[in-house]
Order: structure tokens, then sequence, then C-alpha cells
């Protein structure tokens, strides 16, 4: 009996073990595929390759590979290890504050040079990038406790510069700063898709009316209409309980609604304005929010004028406040309470008779800037202007500085036009260096209208060297390419050729390349490995090729101009090549990142590689 229980017991267990498996794995569970567990053993080599490069990341020389690598290894392994990526996030800052007093050296540096060489006149410089606001971008992704302890940080940092007696107003400067800063900040990551966060982020800067927190509100309102037309309501009511609110105050405002993107305020000494959009169109508010702007602006601009014999003490002065009433009243006019209106009217016809002839003879065009579509004749009427001055003109100096201007505003529009007027600078040097900018500045304005005709002619024809020609080739390329791949293949072998151009000590041979590979990538991948070996060949005989920041410049300097012309140009990049050439065969990716000998290339390469397994590309929804 003793058995036969012991027996039974055993049994019993079995069955019960049996249930309790049933519960705990269902049976319609499916196994890993060989894909899964493939996924899942390359993500887990990505994470090595980060953690691996995190270590050979704190002893690069160069601080601001160092601050950038470091901060880019803690973005990708955040979700993975956030302690681990916060300390790297502050070893990341370090480096960046080193980078950025070195790169300020620099810029002040070729400043003097510049002004040494024109007799203390303008320069035109390229601007370096601002690594401290590229590692804060990165950290406000994660963690806010940490972006404003950053953000503190560049502000005390800021503070100890300043070198002025006026302590009080450098301090109201960089506050000032920091808070510009937060929302430059901020838009970076509403740009990447994260507006609950840029608002997070944002909301200290929100309770100040400027022109920087009015355009940002402007760019939520696209993505949330909702979440900025609530901080524009409490915008409105804090304003109208002010006391230091002024007419500038309901100018910076009135944006919001009638001209997103175009601010504009008005003092004695003339105008600010600042426009972010090419083509200003009125938000489609509710009638309710535009007669909560209506009210807080009326009790704004009908305080009471100061008394005969006291001073205006606000930002905009007597004569701001009848421009900014003359400005907006045609909007008050058309939907604001009639009381509103009369009232309104009343205050201007006082402020007329007491304010400058400037102010009533103000140019009418200006004050209607972004409310009245621009008159059609204006820019005929300015470059006839600049003809009939080159009449009259008594010097060649003149006359050329007068060609200048014309061909500047030409090719701002894409007007070949501008190279004809370059020719007929008598200067040789200055006509030399203009015809280079103005080729380059077509050139970047056509590809950017996908104007292929016309860039290809300017590729043919033009002063461009040989980097310039090659991205315009390999970009005109992957436009052809939807409807004539054999052109567009026969567009990236001349750019090729116009690539071998270029000195193999020179890094704009390696970034020709890398354009190369990209169109290739659009056109026949089965090419692109190879095109990508050459790449990676000329970086190691480059030294100074980084793998990024890569753009087209356009500079010009002389005694009475300069401008320099910036385009972005991914294509001279790595981390988008090698992003997708991961998705593809991660491998072969891998050892191809292992072949530039230099640290920042494979740096940027090995980044790439493992952020596209360990943040895939979601698929494009199907149409």
């Amino acid at each position: 009996m003793r058995n036969f229980s012991f027996v039974v017991c055993l049994l019993f267990a079995a069955i019960i073990v049996q249930g309790q498996t049933s519960k705990t794995v269902p049976s319609n569970a499916a196994a890993p595929t060989s894909a899964d567990v493939e996924l899942k053993e390359r993500r887990a080599r990505a994470r090595s390759l980060l953690v691996s490069l995190s270590s050979d990341a704190r002893m690069f020389h160069d601080q601001m590979l160092r601050a950038r690598s470091l901060a880019r290894i803690a973005d990708a392994l955040w979700k993975v290890d956030a302690e681990q990526g916060r300390l790297m996030f502050r070893k990341a800052w370090e480096a960046a504050e080193v980078a950025d007093q070195e790169n300020d050296k620099k810029l002040q540096e070729e400043i003097s040079r510049q002004q040494a060489r024109t007799g203390g006149g303008g320069y035109a410089v390229n601007t370096p990038p601002n690594i401290r606001r590229e590692v804060l971008r990165l950290a406000a992704r994660h963690d806010r406790a940490l972006s404003e302890e950053f953000l503190e940080k560049l502000k005390v940092q800021k503070l100890e510069a300043a070198t002025s007696a006026t302590t009080k107003q450098n301090a109201n400067h960089l506050n000032e700063a920091a808070l510009s800063q937060r929302l430059d900040v901020a838009r970076e990551l509403m740009q990447a898709g994260d507006v609950e966060r840029a608002l997070q982020f944002a909301e200290p800067a929100l309770a100040q009316v400027t022109m920087e927190s009015m355009n940002f509100l402007s760019y939520v309102r696209e993505k949330n209409p909702a979440a900025a037309d609530a901080r524009y309501t409490a915008l409105l009511a804090s304003a109208a309980n002010n006391p230091q609110a002024d007419a500038n105050t309901v100018s910076l405002l009135s944006s919001y609604i009638f001209t997103p993107h175009l601010m504009m305020t008005f003092s004695g000494t003339g105008t600010s304005s600042s426009q972010s959009a090419s083509k200003i169109v009125a938000a489609d508010v509710t009638p309710e929010l535009r007669n909560a702007f209506f009210q807080s602006a009326a009790a704004i601009l009908l305080r009471p004028l100061p008394a005969p014999g006291q001073t205006d003490q606000t930002t905009s002065g007597l004569d701001g406040k009848y421009l900014v009433i003359k400005r907006l009243l045609p909007f008050f006019e058309q939907s604001a309470p009639p009381a509103i209106v009369e009232t309104l009217r009343g205050h201007m016809s006082a402020l007329q008779t007491i304010v400058s002839d400037n102010a009533r003879r103000y140019d009418e065009d200006q004050l209607t800037r972004g409310i009245k579509p621009e008159r059609a004749s204006t820019d005929r009427d300015r470059e006839q202007s600049l003809l009939d001055k080159i009449d009259r003109a008594k010097t060649s100096a003149e006359r050329d500085s007068l060609y200048l201007q014309l061909a500047f505003t030409a090719s701002g529009k894409g007007d070949m036009r501008a190279r004809d007027f370059v020719s007929k600078v008598e200067d040789p040097e200055v006509r030399k260096q203009a015809q280079l900018y103005m080729d380059a500045s077509l050139v970047i304005y056509f590809v950017g209208k996908k104007q292929t005709d016309q860039a290809l002619e300017l590729v043919n024809k033009g002063e461009l060297n040989q980097l310039v020609k090659a991205w315009a080739l390999t970009e005109c390329a992957k436009i052809v390419s939807k409807t004539d791949r054999d052109k567009a293949l026969e567009l990236v072998d001349q750019a090729a050729t116009e690539a071998r151009r270029i000195d193999v000590s020179d890094p704009s041979l390696p970034r020709a390349l890398v354009a190369v590979a990209y169109a290739l990538n659009t056109i026949d991948r089965d090419k692109v490995w190879d095109a990508t070996f050459d790449a990676v060949k000329a970086a190691n005989s480059a030294e100074g090729f980084t793998g990024e920041d890569g753009e087209v410049v356009a500079t010009f300097q002389s005694k009475g101009h300069s401008s320099v012309h910036t385009s972005d140009v991914p294509e001279f990049d790595l981390d988008g090549l090698f992003g997708d050439l991961a998705t593809q065969d991660y491998d072969r990716a891998v050892e191809l990142a292992r072949g530039f000998q230099a640290e920042g290339p494979r740096a940027v390469a090995t980044i790439a590689i493992a952020r596209a397994i360990l943040e895939p590309k979601k698929p494009a929804p199907a149409k």
C-alpha cells in the first residue's frame, strides 16, 4: 500500500506539473524563426560594437570627435543602459566644452586674418558647429534633468566669459541667449518628431513673448494645434496683465494668428524683423481665439499716453506704437468688436498729432509686409534703379559694386543673368571670386529646385570645382533615374570621373566618392559596395576627411561685399550610406567600416551601422 500510494502521488504531481505548464506556455505559441534568432544575434553584436567603440572614444585626441561619438553612442544605447548613457553624456559634454573653445579660437583667428587682408573691412566665414548644442539636443531626448543641467552650465560659462563691466546687462543678455538656445534645441526635437518632449523642454521659454517663442509656437501649431493654442491663450492673458507689455508685445503676439513665422517690432530708430518661411499664410484659428487676441491687444494698446513732458519708456516708443496700430488696424476692422475698433481709431488719431514725421511717412510696403501681397514690380524697379546708378557712376569701383548687387539679387532667384552681371565687373580678382560664388550659388539653387537642365548646363560651362561638379552630377542622376536609368548611370560615371581629378590627399575626394556611392545605392545597388570601397580607400589617403559635416560652401569677400552661401550635403556624410548598407549586408558593412584607418570616419560609420540595427526604420505605409 505504501508503494501504491507513492506511485499515485507521483502521477498526481505529474498531472499538476503538466497543467501548470499548459497554462504558462500556450499550446499555439509560435517557435522563434531563424530570422528572429538572427535579428536578436545581430542586435547583440550591434550593442557590442557600440560598447567597444565607447571605450575607444574616451581616448580620441580630437575633442569634437570624442564629444560627438560619446553623445551618439549614449543616445543609441540609452534604452539598454540609461545609467551608462548618462555617464557618456557627461563625458561628451566635457569634451564639447573644449571643442567649442577651440572652434571659437580658430574662428576669431580667421576673422582677424580676413580683416587684416581687407584693411579692417568685412569678412566671410563659415561658422563652426556648436558641439555643446549637439550634445544638449541628444541628452534632451532622454533626460530632462540632465539637459537642464547642461543648459545651466552653458549659461554660467558664457557669463564667466563676459568681460564687460555692465555685468547686469550681460546677465540679462545671457539669460535671453539661454532661452533662445533652449528653443533652438526644442525645435530640433520637434523636427525629429518628438513634439511632447520638445514642448516640455521649451516650457520655461514660452512664458515670455519674444520673436523666438512666437516663431516656435507657430511651428508647434503645425504639429499640434491644440497644444500651441493653449499656450498662446496663456500668453495673451499674462501679457494683458503685464505692465511691461507694450505695442511690440502686441505686434509679436499678432504674428501667431496673422503672419506666422514673420515677426516685426518697431522703435524710434527703425524696424526689426525675423522671417523663417518664404510664404506667409494666416493661421486658421477659432473666432474665440482671435477675439481673445483683440481683447488683450486692445488692453495693451489703449493704455494712457504719457503726460506732457514725460518720456515714453516702452520698447516701441510713441512712433512704434502708432505704427503697430496702423499695421494691425485692418484686422481689428475686419473681426474685432466695433467698440474696440472705434476706440483704437481715436487713439491712433491722437498719436498721429505727436509722432515724428518719419513715423507718418513710414514706407507702406514695409508696414504691410506679410499682410498685403508684395508689388510684382518691386524687383524690376530695384534692378532698373541700380542700372540707372551704373550709368551715373563716376568710378569703376562704384560700377563694380552696383553690378555685384545686381548679381547677388539675380542669383538668389536662380536667374542666370547673375553670370552676365559678374562678367561686367572690371576688377579681375573681384570678377574671378564673384564668378566662383555665383556659379556655386546657382547650381545649389537649381539642384534644390530639381532643375536638372540648368544645373547640368552650369556643370559644363560654369566655374565650379570638381567636388561641386561631382555632387551636382550625382544629384541630377538621382532625379533623372526615375525616367531614364541609362542617362542616370552615365551622369554617375561623369561624377566619378570628376571626383578622380581631385588630388588624393584632398578630403574632397572621399566626399565626392561617397556622393557617387549614395547615387548608386539609389540607381544600381549591385555597384554600391565597390563604390563605397573606393571611398574608404580614398579616405585613408586624405587626412582631413571626417565622414560628416558635408556641405557645399560658396564664399565671396571684397572691400565692399562679403557673403557665405552654405548648403548642407548629407550625401558627403557616411552615416546615411552605412546605415543603408547595414540593412543590406550587416557583416559586409562592418568589414568596410573597419577599413577606415582614421578614428573619425570609422566612428561615424560604426555608429550608423549599429543604429540601423538597433533602431530600424519603420516601413512606409502602403499607398
